[in-house]
């Protein structure tokens, strides 16, 4: 039988998908069984039917049920399931294992607050549209560089926050950042299948190259960005990094050594791949200029994201071309329908025209500065000196580095306490050059009080055992 409780934070169409789950994974609800229509749920749980559905279409998309059109969901068969449905452990750390943890405080990096986002207001811009006689562009395909009215409210505001100089036409709409990649990757192929990655790096972007058949050259990062004089005795011919927040370490490069980065590119005919994420997020200083507004030759590839600032599943990046590549891209990429939903495009495009895209950003920005610097504040409270902070003052997420302990250990205690942090090695290219040391904490999703709850057992978890030798 489900219960449901309103008083969790979980939202109700979750705790039905996850008791059914449970229930299919024990072994409860077995192959082919039938589960009750969405609107006899409904009425028996007391929810709407919005909600049954929803849990069962997730149900659907991880392949425990499927829709028979006419007739209703069933269980699917199980085949890695064992003959002892009941012994099935609750955690494991094996990809096949489909039952996942709770954890008491999740501190994700990139799960942003559902509170944060817009709802009403994306609601109204939605249902503006389509009253429109333009919804009738939602039967046909569209630009294939995306929204023209959506193009030119991001050329503006990049010009007026990142001094980006271009027009409307050099700038694709891309479904995420990694559709950039992958764009830009199959782009550069005839030009150079070498490229320098900063080291550590954002997995997720270059294993976008690795599986294009680039050579990938780990460039160490300082503290103040990429190594330059590596990069200058390297033999790459396209750089790609992370300037304004590098990722993971929180790295910021100067005005001084964007210039000289610029004069790489000239002096090498290379490429500079200008991932621009994070800089919106700077919580005491002003954003140091882009790249981009520095590059007079058409070397820099600009690339920018609406994930970490509105929402991740929209699913909205884009690339700035310079001139000398967009006929390329143009040529390569004539038969490519654009990915992004025309209706997102839309909306979107009408926000920020509305002026709802900077007031949004202002009271973003404000609520992620006052969790950071709570973040901040209970750090230095709890932990003192036994810990070393990186990719403090902007983003989404800090590393903690510590002395004496390794990364495998500060997860485990973590999880022990009911924690999920996370770890910091998948970020290298070449282990030997990671001290095994770090972890990696998001703030985004969690509210100012759970971030002191967390970190304070946290603190419990990680030095209780020095806390009981010192008294």
């Amino acid at each position: 039988m489900l219960t449901l409780d309103n008083r969790l934070k979980e939202p109700l169409y979750l705790q039905v998908y996850r008791q059914i789950k449970e229930m299919i994974c024990q072994g409860d609800l077995g192959q082919d069984y039938k589960l009750p229509s969405t609107r006899m749920l409904a009425r028996t749980l007391s929810v709407g039917r919005n909600t049954v559905e929803t849990a069962y279409l997730q149900l659907c998309s991880e392949g425990y049920v499927e829709s028979k059109t006419g007739s209703g969901f069933y269980v699917n068969k199980l085949e890695n399931l064992s003959n002892n449905p009941k012994s099935i452990p609750a955690i494991s750390t094996s990809k096949s294992q489909l039952i996942e943890k709770d954890h008491r405080y999740n501190f994700q990096y990139g799960k942003l607050n559902n509170n944060d986002f817009p709802y009403k207001l994306w609601r109204k811009c939605i249902n503006s549209i389509l009253a429109t006689p333009e919804a009738a562009l939602m039967t046909a395909y569209n630009d294939k560089q995306g929204e023209i009215d959506l193009r030119f409210e991001i050329m503006k505001y990049l010009n007026q926050s990142r001094g980006v100089t271009c027009v409307p036409a050099q700038i694709v709409i891309c479904a995420g950042t990694q559709q950039c990649l992958m764009l830009l990757s199959q782009l550069f192929r005839e030009f150079s299948l070498e490229i320098a990655f900063e080291e550590p790096a954002y997995d997720g972007a270059r294993e976008v190259f690795v599986n294009s058949g680039y050579n990938i050259l780990p460039i160490q990062v300082k503290n103040d960005g990429l190594n330059l004089r590596q990069l200058e005795t390297s033999k790459a011919k396209i750089a790609y990094l992370t300037p304004s927040h590098q990722f993971p370490s929180g790295a910021l490069m100067p005005i001084t050594k964007r210039h000289k980065l610029v004069n790489w590119a000239i002096q090498n005919n290379g490429i500079i791949i200008e991932d621009d994420y994070d800089s919106e997020l700077r919580y005491n200083f002003r954003p140091v200029p882009a790249i981009q507004s520095l590059d007079k030759t058409g070397q820099v590839i600009y690339i920018g994201t609406f994930s970490k600032t509105l929402a991740p599943a929209l699913r909205l990046s884009y690339l700035v071309l310079p001139l000398p590549w967009l006929a390329v891209f143009k040529h390569k990429f004539s038969n490519y329908n654009n990915s992004v939903p025309w209706l997102e495009q839309k909306a979107l495009a009408q926000f920020m025209q509305n002026g709802q895209w900077e007031r949004h950003l202002r009271k973003f920005s404000l609520i992620q500065k006052r969790k950071h610097d709570k973040m901040l504040e209970t750090l230095h409270l709890l932990f003192g000196n036994r810990v070393r902070i990186h990719g403090a003052n902007a983003g989404l997420h800090i590393l903690l580095e510590f002395v004496d302990k390794d990364e495998a250990t500060l997860i485990n205690q973590a999880d022990a306490q009911g924690i999920k942090v996370y770890p910091v090695s998948k970020y290298w290219f070449s282990p030997k050059n990671y001290e095994n040391n770090m972890i990696l904490l998001g703030y985004s999703s969690l509210t100012e009080q759970e971030i002191v709850d967390g970190l304070t057992l946290l603190k419990s978890a990680w030095f209780n055992e020095e806390t009981r030798g010192r008294t």
